[in-house]
């Protein structure tokens, strides 16, 4: 059973659209505790495909080490351009230039 917290940080996630790009610390932030960033890490790492993962990144834009070739993949078909496994720009969210 997740706890509230939990639930508004997967919430967070599965509001996130096709393009948009966020931070650990931004899904830990709308969920009410911007500081629980590794929480979130660890959420998303334990959610296998239930939420779109692939969409959350350091705050640097760098994907973190588990799956990056996968999740680059996801992102550039959602139009986000990449560059050495680091979001650049994206059209939604956090990156958007």
């Amino acid at each position: 059973m997740l706890t509230e917290f939990q639930l508004k940080m997967e919430n967070a996630v599965l509001g996130l659209r096709p393009g948009e790009v966020v931070s650990f610390g931004d899904i830990a932030a709308a969920a009410g505790r911007p500081a629980a960033a590794r929480a979130a890490g660890r959420m998303l790492s334990q959610s296998m495909d239930t939420l779109p993962w692939w969409r959350v990144v350091y705050s640097d834009g760098q994907l973190p080490p588990c799956n990056p070739s996968v999740q680059a993949e996801r992102l550039a078909e959602e139009g986000v351009q990449l560059a050495a496994f680091r979001v650049v720009r994206s059209p939604l969210g956090r990156f958007k230039k």
